[in-house]
């Protein structure tokens, strides 16, 4: 920070800018007004509220089940496409193509998956938003691992080879642990994603199975409430929890 000199003062106004309505947003799930942003007390009364509600908990358990599995698909569909395309193919046009979704603005990833669906008369539901978050979350994955993979030597690969080493055990003896700190952080990319993605999930879930995102957008609609603010201040703490966990790995990793 003393480095910076006057930059301090639009860094700070900056990070003011992006955190204080988080912070206040937090703290205002613990007022026990049920005016959203008026403060009358602390309770945990809208955490209470919040677990009884049927629509949240339901909402919850869908995103989760849609983040978990993109997260586990596009990371092993993702590891293996940068690896081909890194150590196999060596095309910019494959390689650029990969990418695209993570490049594609999600109104217009959205729109052509939920045409894709359509023609292929695939019914809309927890399948097809799970299917359309691995599409994005792949190139996400993919990117992360193509940039490691220039950090590693490929001579460690060779060497395993020469020494008697088959492909598979290669791959899960030497590849994989060189890769492992792309691998962590590019599933905790799919999983951050996923878990509050909003435009995808809107177009290409069904009416019985809607995610928590939606769900929140079926609450906004008439008005802020503060069990909306419990909701944040949870969806907070699980990304906190799971980033952190995520840096804790991924230095153990970088140590073994």
């Amino acid at each position: 920070m003393r480095s910076l000199g006057w930059l301090r003062l639009p860094l700070l106004l900056t990070y003011a800018f992006l955190y204080i309505p988080i912070a206040v947003v937090v703290v205002m799930s613990f007022n026990s007004s049920k005016m959203p942003f008026t403060w009358t007390g602390f309770s945990l009364r809208w955490y209470g509220t919040l677990l009884e509600d049927t629509a949240v908990r339901q909402g919850f358990l869908n995103t989760m089940v849609v983040a978990v599995g993109a997260t586990i698909i596009a990371t092993v569909l993702g590891t293996l496409l940068a690896i081909g395309l890194a150590r196999y193919t060596r095309s910019a046009v494959l390689e650029a193509y990969a990418l695209t979704p993570a490049i594609v603005p999600d109104l217009a990833l959205a729109i052509g998956l939920l045409v894709m669906f359509s023609a292929v008369g695939m019914t809309l539901g927890l399948h097809s938003v799970l299917l359309a978050h691995v599409v994005f979350g792949l190139a996400f994955v993919a990117a992360v691992v193509t940039a490691r993979l220039g950090q590693v030597d490929p001579s460690l690969e060779e060497a395993s080879r020469d020494l008697g080493a088959s492909a598979t055990a290669t791959f899960f003896r030497i590849t994989v642990p060189s890769l492992a700190p792309a691998i962590i952080a590019g599933a905790l990319l799919v999983f951050t994603l996923s878990l509050d993605e909003f435009v995808i999930a809107f177009f290409t879930d069904g009416p019985s199975t809607p995610t928590l995102p939606i769900v929140i957008y079926s609450m906004v609609r008439f008005g802020v409430t503060p069990e909306i603010n419990a909701l944040a201040a949870v969806l907070l703490l699980v990304s906190f929890t799971v980033v952190i966990a995520a840096q804790r790995i991924t230095r153990l990793t970088d140590s073994v």
